[in-house]
């Protein structure tokens, strides 16, 4: 993975997303950080520079993935046609017999498959610790560092098995104060406060049906003391709403207010089914949401609320959730997959391009709390710069953040990671990309060879 002193992307077509659009303009790079964007040639060149002619291109932020299952990768395909709780019951059964290695060849896999798309910071919801598998976060932190992007692991945790009323088998859950204290050893082992971070981790107990109410409690005051954000799903089905109120007698978004876990500081994965009170609570105290369209789609959970919850004025980002419920998935093909369903929902002029380009980078650079490094192409922010090819088939649509938003997902002439380069002409430059998708199988037939 290379880096020069300064690299200078010429005749791209630069849609920032906070700003107005730049038709064909410069963006100069200094170290890890974006110098200069603007209109036409740059002043100056310093000697020495690396000089990118991106005619033909278009220059937006790295992409922000904000929910993500990587070990799942190995599992992909499985219940088809279930239901989240059916096809949750058919992988538990398989998760069960995760170890260090599973989690490394599929998080290598996965993480890989997501910088092809545009990806540059990704989250990763990891709950399943099964007792003496090795370090699982550690592989997917080091998987994280081969690929070269920015990564937000969330220790994830469940303590609610079935015979505790909970979804999970008991062999996958683990103990209130041993998860207490295994996230905690994780903050302080790889969490990384400092500008520029390639590396921050986060608190993330799984589900109101696989968590008990103690290590929601304990959790929130957890991440608080320390400073770090906090995430679960929440109001994906139905079912988890019935659940809700059977166990609770609260929906889903009323039981995490009880708890103290709403707030700029907490993310949500899903949040399809809200009520009108939800997505105002949810607008009222700026918790973010991780909207994960095709995952929804696949698994039948249904449509969420995308255009009130902008509206509301809660942080929204795109997630291409767990592989097994949205199998190789781009995060470039959610940013269509969002805009088409809210149109489906609302009618044509619920989500534009442009609004669906701002979900897949500054709000999910929000959502992680990130605004103020990601998101956007502007001085002073970090070098997470997307350069798409819009110059072969894709040029026949005049608008290139329509074309980029309405059609296939469109090849990358650069992916910049803080000024590094991950993808360089539609191929990964810093692992090669048969050792990864090797490494996805391997993963697959290990995890499948436990069962």
């Amino acid at each position: 993975m290379s880096r020069s002193a300064t690299i200078v992307i010429e005749n791209a077509y630069i849609a920032p997303v906070a700003g107005p659009e730049i038709p064909s303009g410069h963006i100069v790079v200094e170290g890890d950080r974006i110098a200069r964007v603007g209109p036409g040639a740059p002043p100056a060149v310093p000697e020495g520079a690396e000089r990118v002619d991106a005619t033909g291109c278009l220059a937006t932020p790295g992409l922000v993935n904000t929910h993500h299952h990587l070990y799942q990768w190995a599992t992909q395909g499985m219940a088809p046609e279930g239901t989240l709780f059916e096809w949750l019951v058919t992988g538990y059964r398989l998760w069960a017999g995760v170890d260090a290695e599973v989690v490394w060849g599929a998080a290598t896999a996965g993480l890989a498959w997501l910088a092809k798309s545009g990806c540059t910071t990704s989250a990763d919801h990891h709950y399943v610790f099964p007792a003496g598998r090795g370090d699982l976060l550690a592989a997917e932190i080091e998987a994280a560092g081969r690929v070269g992007l920015r990564f937000h692991p969330c220790r994830g945790s469940m303590d609610r098995g079935s015979s505790q009323g909970g979804l999970p088998p008991d062999e996958v859950v683990e103990d209130l104060d041993g998860i207490l204290a295994a996230t905690e050893e994780a903050i302080r082992k790889y969490h990384d406060p400092s500008p520029g971070a390639m590396v921050r981790i986060a608190v993330a107990p799984c589900s109101p049906f696989s968590v008990s109410r103690e290590l929601m409690t304990a959790s929130a005051e957890l991440a608080r003391a320390h400073g770090v954000r906090l995430h679960t799903h929440i109001a994906e089905t139905l079912d988890e709403e019935e659940h809700c109120a059977a166990q609770f007698g609260v929906r889903p978004v009323e039981y995490l207010e009880r708890l103290g876990w709403l707030g700029p500081d907490v993310w949500l994965a899903h949040a399809v089914h809200l009520s009108d009170g939800d997505v105002r609570r949810l607008g009222e105290t700026g918790t973010g949401v991780a909207h994960c369209p095709s995952s929804n789609g696949r698994l039948g959970a249904g449509i969420a609320r995308v255009r009130d919850l902008l509206r509301a004025g809660a942080p929204v980002g795109l997630g291409v959730d767990g592989a097994a419920s949205s199998e190789l998935t781009p995060l470039a093909g959610e940013m269509r997959m969002a805009m088409l369903l809210q149109r489906a929902r609302y009618g044509p002029r619920a989500l534009t391009a442009r609004q669906a380009l701002e979900l897949a980078t500054l709000g999910g650079a929000r959502c992680l709390g990130r605004d103020a490094e990601l998101g956007s192409l502007e001085p002073g922010k970090l070098a997470d710069i997307a350069l798409w090819r819009l110059d072969g088939f894709h040029a026949a649509v005049d608008d290139p953040v329509v074309a980029l938003v309405y059609g296939q997902t469109p090849p990358l002439a650069r992916l910049l990671v803080g000024g590094r380069t991950v993808v360089e002409d539609g191929e990964l430059r810093t692992v090669p990309e048969d050792a990864a998708a090797e490494a996805g199988v391997r993963a697959r037939r290990r995890l499948l060879a436990a069962g």
